[in-house]
């Protein structure tokens, strides 16, 4: 920290002054300003400018204002007379107000600073998207959130399959290398290889709830089920609202919007109303019996307002249990509420069946959900 008191009781008349202009500028804040100010030259005003602008600014829209009063306290800008010469020596105002706009002028620094402030406001934008619900987000901020959803990885867990390959250690001998390598000693005992069981990932397969109830949602959820299909292998996603549709085929495409397009065209029931149990039970019946969902993850995204019979959906749900390894459900209603219980029918019929309910109302549900999958043994 400098030692000169005149020069820390400017440095302390210079924060004082950002602190009236409206800026939070506390004792904390100063004490570091003065610690980066020791090691450099108090006549230089690029370094008086610099020091205080990293330690004091700590919001972008806050550079205009740090602008115009250190031009005020140091140059005299927005004065009758100039500021009368500071304890400590500077160089003319010419040349200082010359010095001071040097990082302005030089086209590679300002691009890199206007590139660094741009990629800071964006860091922040997301940063407050992540918890914001959809329901709340506008048009523009949708579109942000999906660029974003479309960069999330999914990796389903990995089990245990029935061949096996060769590895340092294991259970079972590997009993054709082993001879092998004991004919090429001439009959001498040769090393003992192993083998040990491969490991497969386990299949995913998504079933989105596209029902009127959950038009808030169903768009996001798509382009989540478009990324799943992107980043993993084997990976199946349905959409219902009063009938079950088959809409892996249309989210191949490569462009989001050409994808989602051809879904909504697939699904003659967008947005109408919402029968889960019999949506299930048609997947059970056509899909999952034929080995789709066996050992899988199946994730089932819906608010669970079900209009059909309870009992169907029950049996459905036990049916889905059995077939598949876990059954995720992502419910809206959940939302940030680590107490939620169901509270809806449907939700109530199909708790017992369920090994995770995650909420999936914000990027933040689905970031926690993309990083649970892997530990869903």
């Amino acid at each position: 920290m400098p030692e000169d008191p005149a020069f820390l009781r400017s440095l302390v008349g210079f924060a004082r002054e950002l602190r009236g202009s409206g800026m939070p500028v506390g004792p904390g804040d100063v004490i570091t300003y003065c610690s980066a100010m020791s090691p450099l030259d108090p006549t230089d005003l690029l370094d008086l400018y610099w020091a205080g602008r990293i330690t004091l600014v700590t919001r972008h829209d806050q550079i205009p204002v740090y602008d115009r009063v250190f031009r005020r306290f140091f140059l005299g800008d927005g004065e009758e007379e100039p500021t009368p010469s500071k304890p400590f020596s500077v160089k003319s105002r010419a040349e200082a107000q010359s010095v001071l706009e040097v990082p302005q002028t030089e086209p590679e620094q300002r691009g890199r600073d206007e590139q660094e402030a741009r990629l800071g406001l964006v860091a922040a934008d997301a940063a407050a998207l992540r918890t914001k619900s959809f329901t709340r987000c506008t048009p523009e901020e949708l579109a942000a959130l999906r660029r974003i959803i479309k960069t999330i990885t999914l990796t389903p867990p990995r089990r245990r399959s029935r061949r096996s390959v060769t590895a340092p250690a294991g259970r079972a001998p590997d009993l054709r290398r082993t001879l092998r390598a004991t004919m090429r000693m001439h009959g001498e005992p040769a090393e003992l290889f192993w083998r040990r069981r491969r490991l497969r990932l386990r299949p995913l397969t998504l079933i989105l709830d596209v029902s009127g109830s959950m038009a808030d949602y169903s768009r996001n959820l798509l382009q989540f089920a478009h990324s799943a299909t992107r980043t993993a292998a084997r990976v199946e996603v349905f959409c219902f609202g009063t009938r079950l549709t088959r809409i892996t085929r249309e989210l191949r495409r490569r462009r989001p919007d050409d994808a989602l397009e051809r879904a909504a065209q697939a699904v003659v029931d967008w947005e109408g109303g919402t029968r889960i149990g019999e949506s299930l039970d048609a997947f059970v019946r056509d899909w999952g019996r034929r080995g789709v969902c066996r050992g899988g993850i199946v994730v089932v995204c819906s608010d669970g307002l079900d209009r059909g019979d309870p009992d169907t959906l029950a049996a459905a749900m036990d049916r889905l249990s059995r077939l598949c390894h876990r059954v995720v459900w992502l419910n809206p209603h959940k939302g940030d509420n680590a107490d939620f219980r169901p509270n809806t029918l449907g939700m109530m019929v199909a708790a017992p069946h369920i090994d995770l309910l995650l909420s999936g109302h914000d990027l933040r549900s689905l970031e926690e959900f993309a990083a649970s999958l892997p530990e869903l043994r």
